[in-house]
């Protein structure tokens, strides 16, 4: 009998050592792999509590490569696990969102709680797509900023079993965009690039959670058109278009904002299991729009919410700091900035002058 026992004994500690933890394996992979940005989460920390958030930038034109890995930092200071992937050259590794088909990383959103997109027109190969569209079934919450509405084009293979999600597809109505965000690509409301946006409270609405604490939204994209949200939408704000592209600019008067396009939502839209998926979405979301404390305090606000974890969000609304230098690329396509890889964003913007900033990597072009 004690010779049974040793002989246990002696194959448990063999396995042990054997075989890695999956675990201290993934942690360590996480950190390690130089392909996205990650931090590690607090599971003591509320109102976090170490859940994981996936954060997808790819957009050629309103800088999402510096705005998503300010907003993780922003949660990872709320105790969430933060996760970055981007838009990449796959040779070089550097951050480019003008490769419209390659986001390492996918596979993380498979233990992901919540997902964040702000693409546009991507089609990514369909093993790497996978990953999407299994997050968004799944019924976890899902936030959309600015072109997610117009997030997929299949353009090259349009026999994928994944097309149906091109902006403008018709079954469903609006590819990705319409069929769970709430809406495609419409128009430009708003002069593109000469009248700013203002967000203006949903009176009716003002009382909801992902409201609290948010009172002055500015940023300058301009206003997107919408045509209709689905019933099952909360408009929160919505968007009046300024007559320039200041602050202290007054809002235009006249039909361009007479009724004011919906500008930030949310939607409780129903799954085949009879559940409800929490969903927002802004059409906000360059780069210096989140210079605005209460648009970064609205999303945080939101997250929780998305998470049933509207009972944690404070009266006067989640603490927003800008955490990290911040020196925001304005809008316009060509303009990203080149030869930094996914690690150079991890502190702030890496160009902004501080004795800490970053500098390009040094194969850059």
């Amino acid at each position: 009998m004690m010779m049974t026992t040793l002989i246990t004994l002696l194959l448990t500690g063999f396995l042990s050592l054997a075989t890695p933890d999956s675990n201290n394996t993934e942690t360590a992979s996480l950190k390690e792999d130089s392909r996205w940005l990650a931090w590690e989460g607090d599971k003591n920390k509320a109102p976090g509590k170490g859940k994981r958030i996936v954060f997808i930038a790819g957009d050629e034109e309103y800088r999402s490569e510096e705005g998503m890995p300010m907003l993780a930092r922003l949660m990872n200071s709320h105790g969430f696990e933060c996760i970055v992937l981007f838009s990449q050259d796959e040779e070089t590794g550097e951050v480019d969102p003008e490769t419209l088909d390659h986001i390492p990383g996918l596979h993380l959103l498979d233990d992901a709680d919540a997902m964040v997109l702000f693409l546009r027109f991507r089609e990514l190969p369909d093993e790497d797509m996978a990953h999407i569209v299994n997050f968004v079934e799944s019924g976890k919450p899902v936030t959309g900023f600015r072109t997610a509405t117009h997030a997929f084009f299949y353009r090259e293979n349009p026999e994928s079993p994944h097309a149906h999600w091109t902006w403008n597809a018709q079954k469903p109505a609006g590819g990705f965009g319409g069929h769970v965000l709430g809406e495609t690509w419409v128009s430009h409301h708003g002069g593109h690039g000469s009248q700013a946006t203002r967000g203006v409270i949903e009176e009716t609405n003002a009382k909801h959670p992902a409201l609290r604490g948010v009172k002055d939204v500015f940023g300058p994209t301009d206003v997107y058109g919408i045509r209709s949200l689905p019933e099952d939408s909360t408009i929160l704000l919505r968007g009046g278009v300024v007559d320039g592209m200041d602050e202290d600019d007054e809002l235009v008067t006249g039909e361009q904002n007479d009724p004011m396009m919906p500008l930030a939502w949310v939607r409780e839209r129903q799954m085949p299991d009879g559940s409800s998926q929490r969903i927002f979405a802004t059409t906000m979301g360059t780069a210096e729009d989140w210079s605005s404390e209460d648009l970064r305090r609205l999303f945080a606000n939101a997250m929780l919410w998305q998470l049933q974890e509207e009972d944690a969000i404070p009266p006067g609304g989640l603490e927003a700091p800008m955490i990290g230098p911040w020196e925001p690329t304005p809008f316009g396509f060509g303009t990203h900035k080149r030869g930094y890889k996914p690690e150079d964003y991890r502190n702030g913007s890496p160009w902004a002058k501080t004795e800490t900033s970053s500098r390009p990597s040094e194969d850059a072009q």
